[in-house]
C-alpha cells in the first residue's frame, strides 16, 4: 500500500502577485522550492489562510532570490496579493517510508524570507 504523505511545506508565505492571463500553476522562488524539498512540476496544495480557498496545482520556478509566490491562471481569482498561504507538497510512500518521513517545513515571514 502507498500512503500520500506531506514531504514539504512553505508555511505562511505571502502571495506576491496574481496573474489571470497565464496557463496556470504556482510560480515560487526556486530557492524556496529547494528549501522545502519540492520539485518543479510537482503537484501541490495551496491553502489561503486569509479566505480559506484551497487549490491543487503544480510548481514552476521563479527567479532565485525573488521571494515570489505567484498564483497564475484561473486560481488567480481565488487569491489576492498579500494573502498568507501554505504550500504543501505530498509524495506517495510505501509504509516504511511513510513512517520515517520527516517533512521539510520552511517558515516564512511576510516578505517570504525564511524565519
Amino acid at each position: 500500500m502507498l500512503r500520500e504523505m506531506l514531504i514539504g511545506k512553505l508555511h505562511r508565505g505571502s502571495v506576491t502577485e496574481c496573474r489571470l492571463d497565464y496557463e496556470g500553476s504556482l510560480t515560487v522562488d526556486q530557492d524556496l522550492i529547494d528549501a522545502a524539498g519540492m520539485l518543479l512540476h510537482q503537484k501541490v496544495q495551496v491553502l489561503d489562510i486569509d479566505n480559506g480557498a484551497r487549490i491543487e496545482t503544480y510548481l514552476i520556478a521563479g527567479a532565485r532570490g525573488s521571494r515570489h509566490i505567484m498564483v497564475n491562471g484561473a486560481a488567480a481569482r481565488l487569491f489576492h496579493k498579500g494573502d498568507r498561504v501554505i504550500v504543501c507538497a505530498y509524495g506517495l510512500l510505501d509504509d516504511a517510508e511513510a513512517r520515517a518521513v520527516q517533512p521539510k517545513v520552511v517558515l516564512l515571514d511576510a516578505d517570504n524570507r525564511r524565519s
